[in-house]
């Protein structure tokens, strides 16, 4: 049987090697890791690809953003107790990153038809405490970014887009992470943009919350040995960043392979019981970092994939809002139905810009011949 592995991270680098190669002896030769010329640059360049300003190169999607809500707070634009709408179906980073700052959790119900938060769903989660919405671009789709945008100006509210999983996800020239007053994305691996290990970045055209994020990544300092915040140590290194500028150059043509297999499983899945992603109209608002389908049946549906040899992962089997990490805040967050109903029907199936023709027939194929009779 020829297996089709959910991710195969060691081909997507693979095609990379040579690259790769001569940029990590580059690095060694100049004996620079931290803070160097390759940083400098991702930073520069990657601001340019997505039409910012500034870019502030951090540990890890999370540090990204905690430190630029951490930023806020230092900057006297937000306080402690103040609160942050985050969607209740993203990966737990995005909870944890509003209340390790000290501030307040609200969750948000989201979209049948995207999985995204609304404008809507937003709004309802609000209360006079609100100061940020952090509406986050699941699975590589932008949310309702436009009306969001218009909320937050109505509202006077911060905008912290989370586009961890979005990179090249576009309205027009807009790119994500330029909608709102920063945006933030992570590096790991399996990412479109992905490192060989750990990092992110933080994105704004407000060059002083760039400056400040930059401060409390590097232990609250601007000037060595001279500590003006209780910072923390969040960069990215050399090495990681010079891969990153190799990857780069070929992401708008990984997206667009990401594309073409997404509108091939829409169109030709085709089983009573799965629910397949609607197309956004603005092709280039999706870079389809996961394809997720939907089903009452999931886990008989995983055992028939897996006896196939298809390989499949489920992005997010239980919503934060019931998570014991967030069991304080489940009362509040009250009734969110459509992510009550997804965390039980969610399931991604294989999608990179190195899966074949060949694979996404077999994966379609093994989803149709799903025996129907449960």
């Amino acid at each position: 049987m020829t297996r089709v592995p959910f991710l195969d991270l060691a081909g997507i680098n693979g095609r990379f090697e040579r690259e790769f190669i001569a940029a990590q002896s580059h690095v060694m030769r100049s004996g620079w890791f931290l803070h160097g010329d390759e940083t400098r640059a991702f930073e520069d360049e990657f601001a340019t690809w997505n039409g910012v300003r500034h870019c502030v190169g951090v540990a890890n999607g999370y540090d990204a953003l905690r430190l630029t809500l951490r930023a806020w707070m230092s900057l006297g634009r937000l306080e402690s107790g103040d609160e942050v709408v985050v969607p209740a179906n993203s990966f737990i980073a995005s909870a944890l990153a509003v209340t390790d700052a000290g501030l307040g959790v609200r969750f948000a119900d989201v979209e049948p038809r995207t999985h995204n938060v609304s404008v809507a769903s937003m709004a309802a989660a609000i209360t006079p405490r609100t100061r940020v919405v952090m509406p986050v671009h699941l699975y590589g789709q932008l949310a309702d970014i436009e009306h969001i945008r218009r909320l937050c100006l109505e509202q006077h509210l911060l905008l912290l887009e989370d586009a961890a999983q979005a990179h090249g996800a576009r309205l027009g020239s807009a790119a994500a992470g330029s909608f709102g007053d920063a945006g933030v994305f992570s590096f790991y691996p399996a990412k479109n943009l992905g490192a060989l290990g750990d990092a992110g970045c933080v994105v704004t055209g407000d060059r002083g919350l760039a400056e400040r994020v930059r401060m409390l990544g590097n232990y609250g300092s601007a000037e060595k040995y001279e500590h003006a915040y209780r910072g923390v140590n969040s960069r990215i290194d050399e090495l990681q960043a010079a891969f990153l500028r190799i990857k780069l150059k070929r992401l708008d043509r990984d997206n667009s392979r990401r594309r073409e297999i997404a509108l091939r499983y829409c169109a030709e899945l085709a089983h009573p019981l799965v629910g397949t992603p609607v197309p956004p109209s603005e092709p280039s608002a999706h870079v389809w970092h996961l394809f997720v389908i939907t089903t009452p049946h999931r886990d008989r549906l995983v055992r028939h994939l897996e006896s196939s040899g298809i390989g499949t992962m489920i992005h997010y089997p239980r919503a934060i809002h019931r998570q014991t990490a967030y069991a304080d805040v489940a009362t509040q967050a009250g009734s969110l139905p459509v992510v009550e109903r997804m965390q039980d029907e969610v399931l991604s199936l294989p999608i990179s810009p190195i899966l074949s023709d060949d694979d996404v027939g077999r994966v379609v194929a093994a989803v149709n011949r799903w025996p129907r009779s449960m």
